[in-house]
């Protein structure tokens, strides 16, 4: 047996060591799936499988980077340099860029991140001369992401009743014009999204069997990490992918598969069996990171959903504290009596700031801690905020380079074609835009020659735009010349933009410019890193990378010593010794938009699951008997999920402030047994507060919150126009169903569609 078993468990062992047919390993939270899956391949390779023969897929940069570096550890550096391992989007576009001629696009396209693709859309939205308040931005990229993800091009789209029917219904039928317009302009200008990526794979493998079958004759063995958060167009490449060998090998937790706003599909896996009847089945039930009791809470809660692979995760660990339960009057309280505890534990226990994460269900929720933190003079960092490749001055030397690289890359020349001003305005801007999308063709050959295709500027309009042109001529023509770091420096010096920058005088104008010396520093690092005496490393290179970076890679707490704070979905993969899930009330957690329907509440279930599993030693839970809802104190209840927990692992542990919450931190711990709270989780009487007082406040917050008053259920008909007490006023799109189980379909204004069950959903009629 190889030595490096031996670092297994029985189960993890069983797991890495069958390389043959189809295999579903269910890891439990902490349970070592990175290890089992790291083993897995490092154990194919030991037994004579060539690397290049092996697809791992992955959902984050972090994960396959780390996974590489212990597979190379194991087995040599050399062996797992080899591999193909890397996120889905990073995989397929090296595929694409291989095999782009076939789809009709150049191997340097350009991938739009989301900031891109908005801004087409809203161009395009302006040139249909649409109401931009209808056909918002965000919504519409929602929809056409969504039909991408679904496998349905602009043209299957235009063609597909159901769509072109929702679309009427909510009064934006201009949807269908508006992809395929967007798909026309993002081949113009030789780009794709994300979206793309999988999309155009599955177009490639479908329309050319004998590509597909090259790649299924390459890839023997197939592996995917965070199988549950596949969606369907990921599931269809990596079953086609596997259909020759069968050599396929899945790992996830069902109990964690959150994503389904991004088009998650949890049925992939909970259907693994059926598409592959002769799998084999391991399960890692043994958790390495929890408590018993923490490990017990989250058990007994998620057995209340019902579509889930049987699994019992127990843990050898210390049977640690009880689920602690804080409650406030207010949110403001809920913020000062959880900062107060950190405060405490941190003193009675010898603890650090970053043994603390402080996890919500929406970023709104952040503001009344950081608020308390600071009162308290206590470092944190959010987490899940704008990526450093987000920043307009690192976006803007960013599009430069791309220009270099594509120059028909709309989206990047309208970037820069006046920054550093250079007098090329708006009006100019428009005309050669407008040109451009009359001749169907990108704006950079329109600015080539503009008097071609009869766009009127003055002489020196027209100096003015050949300069920026030849500008960018002269480093296309040298491109191939140099490495990454080297163009990058002398574009960022001869643009203007480190001159720009480096002449402001304020202190965000001084980090602008350092922002932009760390970028460049990042591509001298990554030239230095992946420099080959044969193969230099280019600025497309670079690009690329930074192209295919998301966002789970930036939520990822740093070395320094602060409490973390961020959502429960960036916190997925993540652990902390003390973790606080804050805001547990009714409409929050789970949320009001997702507790329509059963499918729906068993993901915000998970969702619950997976926060009370980053936590190592000990977990808090808060909420508030009142909070502010759209500028009103609002009556609020407490999450059903805290009573979904078995109580003989759950205890209350209530601070209340003898001076008031917001005056200092002296509070009182009252320490009651959950059994005896009951189910309406009655709070008893606040210390320094006598009961007339508490009484009187609470009339107050309930004389603050407007009477609603809804129509019977019956009442409501499809085309009415309805308000909803949280979502506003919209639209009924169709009803459906019959009796008790009938359901509306409606187009809020706000938050776009949404289905509602009629008997709880308390919608007036608007006349």
């Amino acid at each position: 047996m190889h030595s490096y078993l031996n670092d297994l468990n029985d189960a993890q062992r069983a797991a890495v060591i069958e390389k043959e047919g189809p295999s579903l390993v269910i890891a439990g939270a902490g349970s070592g799936k990175t290890r089992v899956l790291t083993y897995r391949i490092a154990h194919l390779m030991a037994s004579g499988v060539a690397p290049w023969n092996i697809l791992a897929l992955t959902f984050t940069n972090k994960a396959a980077r780390e996974m590489k570096e212990r597979i190379g550890r194991l087995v040599g550096e050399d062996l797992a340099a080899s591999l193909w391992m890397g996120t889905f989007h990073a995989i397929f576009s090296k595929i694409l860029r291989t095999e782009s001629e076939k789809l009709g696009f150049p191997s340097a396209f350009t991938i739009y991140d989301t900031t891109d693709s908005k801004s087409l859309i809203k161009s395009i939205i302006k040139e249909l001369k649409l109401d931009d308040k209808v056909y918002k931005p965000s919504g519409v990229l929602s929809r056409i992401s969504n039909a991408k993800n679904n496998l349905f091009t602009a043209a299957a789209y235009k063609g597909n009743s159901t769509f072109i029917a929702d679309d009427n219904a909510s009064k934006r039928p201009e949807i269908a014009k508006i992809y395929e317009v967007y798909s026309a302009r993002c081949r113009q200008s030789g780009a794709m999204d994300f979206d793309d990526l999988l999309l155009y794979t599955n177009v490639l493998f479908r329309d050319f069997p004998e590509i597909l079958d090259k790649y299924q004759q390459k890839f023997k063995y197939v592996l995917v990490d965070e199988y549950q958060d596949t969606n369907f167009s990921q599931y269809l490449i990596v079953k086609k992918l596997s259909q020759q060998h069968h050599n396929i090998c899945v790992v996830g937790d069902d109990a964690q598969s959150i994503y389904s706003f991004r088009g998650a599909k949890i049925e992939n896996i909970l259907n693994f069996k059926t598409d592959y009847p002769r799998h084999h089945l391991f399960k890692l039930e043994q958790n390495y990171r929890s408590t018993q009791t923490i490990v017990n809470a989250a058990n007994s809660l998620i057995k209340k959903n019902e579509r889930q692979i049987p699994k019992e995760v127990y843990s050898k660990n210390d049977e640690g504290e009880l689920v602690q339960l804080i409650d406030a009057f207010t949110d403001n309280e809920e913020g000062y009596l959880v900062i107060n505890s950190i405060f405490d534990q941190m003193n009675n226990h010898q603890l650090h700031y970053d043994d603390f994460a402080i996890l919500y269900r929406t970023n709104a929720q952040s503001r009344i801690f950081e608020e308390a933190l600071r009162k308290r003079n206590m470092p944190y960092k959010i987490y899940g905020g704008l990526s450093f490749y987000q920043r307009k001055e690192v976006k803007d030397l960013i599009a430069y380079f791309r220009m270099v690289v594509n120059p028909d890359d709309s989206e990047a020349l309208k970037r820069v074609i006046n920054y550093p001003a250079r007098g090329i305005g708006d009006t100019t801007l428009n005309k050669l835009e407008e040109a451009a999308a009359y001749n169907n063709i990108s704006i950079w050959q329109v600015a080539k020659s503009p008097e071609r295709f009869g766009v009127e500027v003055n002489k020196g309009t027209l100096n003015k735009i050949n300069g920026f042109c030849e500008f960018i001529e002269r480093f296309i023509a040298i491109k191939k010349e140099q490495d990454g770091y080297v163009m990058a420096q002398q574009i960022a010096t001869e643009s203007g933009i480190m001159k720009d920058l480096y002449n402001g005088t304020t202190v965000e104008e001084r980090s602008k410019y350092e922002n932009v010396e760390e970028l460049l520093n990042g591509i001298r690092d990554f030239v230095s890193t992946n420099y080959q005496e044969d193969n230099p490393v280019r600025l497309e290179h670079f690009l690329e990378n930074v192209a295919l970076y998301t966002d789970q890679d930036s939520n990822k707490p740093d070395d320094k010593n602060r409490i973390t704070l961020m959502t429960i979905h960036s916190a997925k993969g993540l652990e902390f010794p003390h973790v606080y899930i804050v805001g547990m009330e009714e409409d929050l957690f789970p949320s009001s938009m997702n507790s329509f329907s059963q499918h729906e509440m068993e993901e915000e279930r998970r969702l619950f699951y997976v926060a009370l599993t980053r936590a190592e030693k000990r977990v808090t839970l808060s909420y508030a008997k009142s909070r502010y809802k759209y500028g009103t104190a609002t009556n609020t209840s407490p999450s059903r999920f805290i009573s979904e927990i078995d109580s003989q692992f759950i205890k209350t542990k209530a601070l209340f402030g003898r001076k008031g919450f917001d005056d200092d931190f002296n509070d009182e711990e009252a320490t009651v047994s959950f059994k005896q709270r009951g189910s309406a989780f009655q709070k008893p009487a606040r210390p320094g507060m006598n009961l007339a007082a508490q009484r009187k406040l609470q009339q107050m917050n309930h004389s603050q919150q407007p009477v609603f008053n809804s129509d019977p259920p019956e009442n409501i008909k499809s085309g009415m126009n309805i308000e909803h007490q949280q979502f506003g006023t919209g639209r009924v799109i169709q009803i459906e169903g019959e009796g008790s189980d009938k359901k509306a379909l409606i187009f809020f204004n706000k938050l776009g569609e949404k289905k509602l069950i009629l008997k709880f959903a308390r919608l007036r009629i608007v006349r």
